[in-house]
């Protein structure tokens, strides 16, 4: 059984930086992508960023791209998003997800396999 628990979520202002993490347990995730998802109110859950577990590479939407930064410790099977220059867009539930999937784009809700419960971002004006 897969497990995704992330933490780090919380209030800050537009500007301010704050780090997300996803501890992953329950498989080997090493062909496995990870991806990070928003919703907020009112709105359908939109793709952010999405890494390749094996390979490190990533695919970031362009909302986020220059901000937001995803990266992975292996040995703590944990991934990790960095949002730098938050914006009151920004806010939202945020939300880890993992899929075994050869391509990094994988960019839908409905290609990911397993969810996190979700930790809230609020970003102030």
């Amino acid at each position: 059984q897969v497990q995704l628990v992330e933490s780090g979520g919380g209030l800050v202002q537009a500007g301010g930086s704050l780090r997300l993490s996803c501890a992953a347990s329950g498989r080997t995730f090493s062909r496995f992508v990870m991806g990070w998802f928003r919703q907020a109110p009112g709105k359908e859950r939109e793709f952010v960023v999405g890494i390749s577990w094996i390979r490190g590479s990533a695919y970031y939407a362009d909302s986020v791209k220059g901000r937001f930064t995803i990266s992975r410790d292996n040995a703590k099977n944990t991934v990790y998003l960095q949002m730098n220059s938050l914006k009151p867009e920004d806010t939202a539930v945020y939300y880890c997800a993992a899929t075994d999937a050869k391509s990094i784009v994988v960019v839908t809700t409905s290609e990911y396999k397993y969810w996190g419960q979700g930790t809230q971002v609020t970003v102030s004006s």
